[in-house]
């Protein structure tokens, strides 16, 4: 694969698929820059070698062609801020105008085309309308890896319409690729993975992948309680995906076969309602209350993770400890992130896996102090759990 240190962009018109899938509040203003940030040391690569900048991204999921929302033209101030330069929006992806404003385009300039996903044939991957894009510019950059696990036209079918010399990874692609396989096939001991979220049934193959990999898996967030039941206990309201609870005993099963220390949660912070200003109280993980549910990992439970998390030389996290969103039941992820960031001061390698693991990370101010914040969640499960990624294996072709 073809990295940007190894290509030279001057004169070139560079297309670049960025991933600025990024969260905007009411009035349009974003939220969160993570993404943005991410994709700039690409583009500003380009410019200093004296290459031009088509930017082609996605945003939200718009249905039925263009609206005000999900348009890229409010990310246009963020951007001129971003990269201290103008930023031209060229409206359209496809269409006289944004074949005008990208061939008038001169070295050191930037353009930004609309929302990709404004057409169906991006998600379609139509190749049509993939060679209409790649008649944008001379060379494809794909610095989107939150968006390479899926078989898109700007994604990856766009690939096939440049040279294989002329198709190139972003730092962003490149550095999520490296770090993963960091994580997969060159970990330190002990390695820690640290697995959270709602439903077992989205971590099924990274777990299983993990089984041949890990020292410690530890199990928090909502699949917990289905582990929980695997283990004979009462949960009372808590979230159970009933048809996983014969998955969850072989996985139990299969860490003992395996040597790895599977570490279930012996504790939760439980409410009687789904709300944060619920009645609050802790209960053992066994046995929750009747008409109680668990919503976050408990005291005991914090301590002992934390004590696991901090012994560890390589750990990798993906998924909260709670309803990380209602402040009464976010302790249990940010006692993870603090032990995260302790362990890696203390010379641990650290990857958190994207999505509401980053989001806990970033607020709580340890962006700088874990190794690498992963920007694609699902890109990345998809990558460890050994499927092959589209935009990834395009780059490769």
């Amino acid at each position: 694969m073809r990295t940007l240190d190894q290509y030279n962009f001057a004169g070139k018109r560079a297309v670049v698929r960025v991933d600025f899938n990024v969260p905007l509040d009411e009035e349009l203003r974003i939220t969160d820059y993570t993404r943005i940030h991410a994709a700039t040391p690409t583009i500003k690569k380009i410019l200093t070698d004296g290459g031009s900048v088509v930017l082609l991204s996605h945003l939200g999921r718009p249905k039925g062609g263009p609206d005000k929302k999900n348009s890229l033209r409010n990310l246009v101030l963020a951007l001129q801020h971003e990269y201290g330069q103008e930023v031209k929006f060229g409206g359209d992806v496809i269409g006289e105008e944004a074949t005008a404003a990208a061939a008038a385009l001169k070295p050191g300039e930037i353009l930004l085309l609309d929302n990709v996903r404004f057409h169906p044939e991006e998600e379609k991957g139509d190749p049509a309308f993939a060679e209409k894009l790649a008649k944008l510019g001379d060379v494809y950059v794909n610095d989107a890896f939150g968006a390479a696990h899926r078989s898109h036209a700007s994604t990856a079918v766009i690939a096939q319409y440049f040279a294989p010399e002329n198709r190139v990874a972003g730092y962003v692609m490149q550095n999520e690729l490296e770090n993963a396989h960091r994580v997969l096939a060159n970990a330190d001991r002990p390695f820690t993975a640290i697995m959270g979220g709602a439903k077992i049934s989205d971590k099924i193959l990274i777990i299983e992948k993990l089984l041949d990999k890990v020292d410690n898996l530890l199990i928090g967030g909502g699949m917990a309680y289905t582990f929980a039941v695997a283990q004979g206990g009462t949960i009372g309201n808590s979230l159970l995906e009933a048809d996983k609870v014969d998955l969850a005993k072989e996985l139990i099963q299969k860490a003992k076969d395996k040597g790895v220390n599977l570490v279930l949660p012996v504790d939760s912070v439980i409410a009687n309602r789904f709300a944060n200003d619920a009645d609050v109280d802790i209960a053992g993980n066994l046995d929750i209350p009747a008409t109680w549910m668990g919503l976050d990992i408990g005291p005991e439970s914090r301590e002992m993770f934390a004590a696991i998390i901090r012994e560890s030389k390589t750990i990798l996290w993906n998924g909260p400890m709670g309803v990380f969103e209602m402040s009464n039941f976010s302790v249990g992820t940010e006692f993870v992130a603090r032990a995260i960031a302790e362990a890696t001061q203390n010379g641990a390698f650290s990857l958190i896996g994207g999505g509401d693991s980053a989001a806990a990370v970033n607020q709580l101010g340890y962006t700088s102090k874990v190794s690498y914040i992963s920007t694609g969640g699902g890109a990345l499960l998809e990558y460890m759990e050994g499927k092959t990624l589209p935009g990834v294996a395009a780059l490769e072709g």
